[in-house]
């Protein structure tokens, strides 16, 4: 059966937008079943308002007349697919229409499209940057600066969207939901959909009035520097999480967090696995094989004595304890290794090479 939406509104044909809202604000109100109103009046208020309050089906529906039922179209030829997967075409033979992703209408007909409550408003956005140290910031821990442009509660409305001494009510269209019902007619029949609800965009309540700085954002754009403390003993690629340091949400809804993840600078001396540092260190032959002690540098910048005993290796690795990075959970260090190299040199004075051919006549 048509239907007639201008005279379920109300309204004129040549109706603006604003009066197609007024009118259906005033019948919502008048017909809500939790005001004792009608709940099947109710409903086909609610589907006037859907299709007359969009331009596109306000646009099909003047076109085609009676041919709508606000549900959609059957039986009709050269159909086409319209918004939300609503179909229009012109009185006609045969129904010939590319329908829509069948598993969404499947996802329909077995009941996932069932309302939601209405929920706080949208949580901010997370922030992430990156952050590079050094070696010596890993081992000592380090305090890193961000400017940040982003979104922060609104300080004239506190992030509630609403001007300060007016309040925030309940949707009168969703009752808080943040969705209203819709018909589907597809070729497996007819179906319920939910979707966002067009007076409170799916948030499920409104402010009186929205405020004046934010608009009824709940939320300004700003620039803030946010100081980051970098623990020691903090490796490459770990991220580090700064809770509710992000984005604010809209309309007083959660703020998002801000995270930072630590690149380290590569090192001029020191390899780092782990809490334990590793360092390469020449020695000439002489102490290799008489035996000695000889410096070696540590994270902290202080050199200490390496006892080398005699007939040492080329490769042989010996282990500091305690000298390492700094653990992450703040007990105790890593280990620094080093491992011996023998240094051949590339030139040699006319005495060195006097003593090494006697030495090697004596078999070394």
């Amino acid at each position: 059966m048509s239907k007639d939406y201008y005279k379920i509104l109300g309204v004129q044909k040549e109706a603006t937008a604003d009066e197609i809202k007024k009118a259906y604000r005033a019948l919502a109100h008048k017909y809500h079943p939790d005001k004792g109103g009608s709940a099947e009046k109710f409903k086909e208020v609610n589907e006037a308002y859907q299709v007359l309050s969009d331009k596109q089906k306000r646009q099909q529906y003047d076109q085609f007349g009676n041919a709508f039922d606000g549900k959609g179209f059957s039986g009709f030829g050269g159909a086409q697919a319209g918004q939300d997967g609503w179909f229009w075409g012109r009185p006609g033979a045969e129904f010939d229409v590319q329908f829509e992703d069948l598993g969404d209408i499947m996802q329909e007909m077995f009941g996932f499209g069932q309302p939601r409550r209405r929920r706080d408003g949208k949580r901010g956005k997370d922030i992430r940057v990156d952050a590079e140290i050094t070696l010596e910031e890993a081992f000592t821990g380090a305090q890193k600066e961000f400017n940040i442009s982003k979104n922060v509660a609104c300080p004239r409305c506190s992030g509630s969207g609403a001007e300060p001494g007016t309040k925030i009510k309940e949707c009168f269209s969703c009752r808080g939901t943040g969705q209203v019902q819709q018909i589907k007619k597809t070729f497996l029949g007819s179906f319920t959909k939910y979707t966002v609800c067009p007076e409170c965009r799916g948030e499920g309540y409104r402010p009186e009035k929205p405020c004046n700085v934010c608009q009824g954002e709940g939320r300004v754009k700003t620039e803030e520097t946010i100081k980051v403390d970098i623990p020691a003993g903090v490796d490459n690629n770990q991220v580090i999480k700064l809770e509710q340091r992000g984005e604010a949400g809209r309309k007083g809804g959660p703020v998002g967090d801000f995270y930072v993840r630590v690149f380290l600078k590569a090192h001029p001396v020191f390899e780092r696995k782990g809490d334990d540092l590793y360092i390469l260190r020449e020695i000439p032959l002489s102490l290799a094989a008489l035996g000695g002690e000889v410096g070696a540098p540590t994270i902290e910048g202080k050199d200490i004595l390496l006892k080398i005993p005699s007939g040492t290796e080329s490769g042989k690795i010996f282990r500091v304890s305690g000298k390492g990075i700094t653990r992450f959970n703040g007990f105790g260090r890593g280990n620094m290794y080093v491992q011996i190299e023998i240094a051949v040199p590339k030139k040699l004075s006319k005495k060195q090479k006097e003593i090494l051919e006697h030495l090697r006549k004596e078999g070394l």
